[in-house]
């Protein structure tokens, strides 16, 4: 498989090493410079991760060159219907995920398995929690907002996420973002009640997981059409 690498930062180098390590060729690489769309098209598919206000002109790019992309970027998603408008008009095909991990991905399916048993028991509320690096530019993660709506679609007593600190009312699901040091990226979430809690929580330990995920999601989407998720990538249950 022939991939271009759309931002060339620390995670696009964790991807070029398991892509080479799993006999896959790196025909571009694209930082801040933009994209070059002769280059492009060598490719069999791109991979992205690059900034929030870069994300949706490379994932445009993508379609017109008929480029399949797997896009892991935040904090972008004001877009994401006019990207699939695009990726309808052009034919092309998309994944994007606020995290690519395999096990974060089994986290959110855990998640909305709870949320939906959690539902006959008003008693426990719940609650959002990550911790990132502090070089993260968006708050709450992608991951956060995701988990989010997995309890809003199973859990009909809450109609919306909130930063903790601009939480309004009890119908609003407080996520709590916090920045520290050099962490990949830390996830729980509790129900807690006046007599006990209930937590489930996700702990990366490195990009890698990361980085894996991205490079099976393209693997999986290369001479596709249209718009999937992980839980295509993994045959997960909705």
């Amino acid at each position: 498989m022939k991939v271009a690498l759309i931002g060339y930062g620390k995670m696009g180098r964790s991807i070029e090493a398991i892509l080479i390590d799993r006999g896959h060729d790196v025909v571009a690489r694209f930082g801040s410079e933009g994209i070059n769309t002769d280059e492009l098209q060598k490719a069999d598919v791109a991979i992205e991760f690059s900034l929030p206000e870069a994300a949706f002109e490379n994932i445009s790019s993508c379609f017109k060159a008929k480029v399949p992309i797997v896009t892991g970027t935040t904090g972008w998603l004001d877009r994401y219907d006019e990207a699939l408008d695009l990726c309808e008009d052009e034919k092309g095909a998309m994944i994007y995920a606020s995290n690519f991990s395999l096990g974060v991905n089994l986290f959110f399916a855990l998640n909305s398995y709870l949320a939906e048993m959690m539902e006959r028991f008003p008693a426990y509320r719940p609650e959002l929690q990550e911790i990132h690096h502090i070089h993260k530019k968006d708050a709450p993660s992608g991951t956060a907002i995701t988990l989010a709506e997995g309890i809003l679609g199973k859990n009909s007593a809450y109609k919306k996420w909130q930063l903790k600190e601009d939480i309004q009312n009890s119908k609003e699901i407080p996520i709590e973002a916090i920045r520290e040091n050099e962490v990949p990226g830390t996830h729980s979430i509790s129900y807690k009640s006046a007599i006990d809690d209930i937590e489930i929580k996700h702990t990366a330990h490195s990009r890698e997981g990361f980085a894996l995920g991205a490079v099976i999601a393209a693997e999986y989407l290369k001479g596709k059409t249209g718009v999937y998720s992980m839980r295509d990538v993994l045959n997960l249950p909705s």
